[in-house]
């Protein structure tokens, strides 16, 4: 589903309820068990986080949520440090950029002594 992120269209008032969906999918394949989820309260948290950041990047900040090394990868913690993961995921993404362009500059110098 990770590759079909930017395809996926979905109505603005169901959103909040496919990232909750996706949050259980995710939490069963890691712990091999339904997470509890309180869909009623949670989906207006979520609405918040497709308000702050977007639908497909709250589903791509998901997927990188059950990347952490987070344990239990409670769904609240996701909801109120939503922001604080985007941030770090996005920083983790310019510095392999930035030392991708270091690496070539190396080898350049490196390659222009030889």
């Amino acid at each position: 589903m990770e590759n079909n992120l930017e395809s996926l269209e979905v109505d603005k008032n169901k959103q909040p309820y496919v990232m909750l969906w996706k949050y259980e999918k995710l939490y069963e394949e890691k712990y091999g068990k339904k997470p509890i989820v309180n869909k009623y309260r949670d989906k207006s948290a979520m609405k918040d986080v497709i308000d702050s950041v977007g639908f497909h990047r709250g589903m791509q900040l998901l997927e990188y949520y059950f990347k952490t090394p987070k344990y239990g990868h409670p769904l609240i913690f996701f909801l109120y440090n939503f922001d604080r993961i985007d941030r770090v995921q996005s920083d983790i993404e310019q510095d392999k950029i930035h030392r991708s362009i270091l690496r070539e500059e190396t080898k350049k110098l490196v390659e222009g002594e030889e």
